[in-house]
């Protein structure tokens, strides 16, 4: 792999890094505090294009390769995680799955939209009894001539209240597990579908996070991704993906972390000098720049796998592990550096510990993720 960024590559980190720093920087605690993102900002998105990378140009996406996409998303998760959001599930979980699994009708009727920033999606896996054992979900799709009749519920749906459709996995089958799921592309205006937004959340309080009660919601057998009874391995292979996105994200979030302490250790005077000039302070902050590196340099790799067209699964989750539990390490620490003062949110430090936190259940637990990890590494399945 080469570290080196193209000019390509490194003029996308500049114009994510510009417009984080103009867009999203000076809002982040305005929009925690009243927990909602300003939804200007999803137009502004994708008139960059960082709502269609990686997508094909031919469906309106912007092209580009993986490492751009991890590229724009840790920028955006260094200003604020909520917006991160925003892509990753819309773009990472809604937009790529389509590209993948899609017909040309669903591909032309989605996509363009998705990619521009007119649509957004959510990924409507979750339910309030299913979260880790996903291929227990219970929401239920039954054949009705040429439609499907979708009831059931889903909850902490990123996107959920904003979204215009959402990518839905439900039990179309009696088989038992995951082979009887399959999914299906469900405009958000369908009558029987209502959406209710989740408020007074622990982090990543700007972003729209609903539940979803469908009921005798009516959709035609074309809204089905992908073959049926393979919703399952559509929503595997989203969230392999995902996992790079929240990754990254996670990287923002330890890199503002080191940014934070770095600036106000410079700044704060204590015995006489500031306290950059402590030992243990250095401690603190020097361990915050190990786990940025590291987190870095896991989530790189998979961008460079995937497009390689290498195996990715295994190292996606060791990314996505390792890059959020030192995503809390690196704000944790920060808050230490600031002391009293990063507990107050007119400085950064609390916010980027709450939005941590919530990473480590993002996408799959750490608990979850060591699981795949040590299936793959012994063959032997722990579930």
């Amino acid at each position: 792999m080469n570290l080196e960024l193209s000019e390509e590559q490194a003029a996308v980190r500049r114009l994510a890094r510009e417009f984080t720093e103009r867009e999203v920087v000076p809002y982040a605690a305005e929009w925690d505090r009243a927990e909602s993102v300003d939804r200007a900002i999803v137009k502004k998105l994708g008139g960059l294009g960082f709502l269609g990378l990686t997508v094909p140009e031919e469906y309106g996406g912007s092209g580009g390769d993986h490492l751009s996409y991890v590229l724009v998303t840790e920028e955006l998760g260094r200003g604020d995680s909520a917006v991160r959001g925003i892509v990753s599930v819309s773009l990472g979980l809604v937009a790529k799955t389509i590209a993948a699994w899609g017909s040309q009708e669903q591909k032309r009727a989605w996509l363009p939209r998705l990619c521009s920033g007119d649509a957004l999606g959510c990924f409507g896996l979750t339910e309030p009894g299913t979260g880790s054992d996903a291929g227990s979900l219970t929401t239920r799709a039954v054949r009705a001539g040429d439609a499907y009749v979708l009831d059931g519920s889903k909850m902490f749906i990123t996107n959920g209240t904003w979204a215009d459709v959402v990518l839905l996995f439900a039990r179309t089958g009696d088989e038992p597990g995951h082979r009887g799921v399959s999914a299906f592309l469900v405009p958000t205006d369908t009558p029987g579908l209502t959406r209710r937004e989740i408020h007074g959340k622990l982090g990543l309080r700007g972003q729209a996070t609903a539940e979803l009660v469908l009921d005798g919601v009516r959709v035609p057998a074309s809204a089905m991704l992908g073959p049926e009874g393979k919703g399952f391995s559509v929503a595997m292979s989203a969230l392999a993906k995902g996992r790079m996105s929240v990754a990254a994200g996670c990287v923002g979030i330890a890199q503002a972390a080191l940014d934070a302490a770095v600036s106000y250790a410079a700044q704060r005077e204590q015995f006489g000098r500031p306290i950059a000039h402590h030992q243990l302070v250095q401690e603190l902050i020097a361990d915050i720049s190990v786990d940025v590196d590291a987190a870095r340099l896991l989530t790189w790799r998979v961008a460079d796998l995937i497009d390689r067209g290498q195996p990715f699964a295994t190292e996606s989750s060791t990314a996505k592990l390792f890059a959020s539990e030192a995503a809390v390490r690196a704000a944790s620490n920060a808050l230490q550096v600031h002391g009293g003062y990063g507990c107050i949110d007119e400085y950064p430090a609390g916010k980027l510990l709450r939005d941590a936190r919530v990473m480590t259940l993002y996408e799959g637990t750490s608990q979850i993720q060591k699981l795949l990890i040590g299936r793959a590494r012994t063959g032997v399945s722990a579930f």
